[in-house]
């Protein structure tokens, strides 16, 4: 996997997730760089489920649970109202990261 990364851009952190939009969901990469998150879709889906989010427009950085006791993931809301979700490890490693780039 290979992401165009811009001028004096730099990957902090990278994991697997899966990323959950309504009953869609794909798996990939979740890449946080000095500039920007990134989520590279892998397997069988199309270059249309990648997408970045820049900073400005995170409005809120949420855990998520499972059964309300399971650690499970982060919430993303973005500041146009879509909620962005995603199934991963380290959930509060990965949310640090994200406020500190606001």
């Amino acid at each position: 996997m290979k992401i165009n990364l811009k001028a004096n851009e730099v990957v902090i952190k990278a994991g697997n997730t899966l990323h959950t939009s309504g009953v869609k969901e794909s798996r990939g990469k979740l890449i946080i760089t000095n500039q920007r998150i990134y989520f590279k879709s892998t397997g069988d889906t199309t270059a249309a489920d990648d997408f970045e989010i820049l900073p400005k427009e995170i409005s809120e950085v949420l855990f998520y649970n499972t059964l309300m006791i399971i650690p499970r993931g982060l919430d993303l809301r973005t500041t146009d109202g879509r909620m962005l979700r995603f199934a991963l490890k380290d959930r509060n490693d990965w949310c640090r990261l994200i406020t500190s780039m606001n």
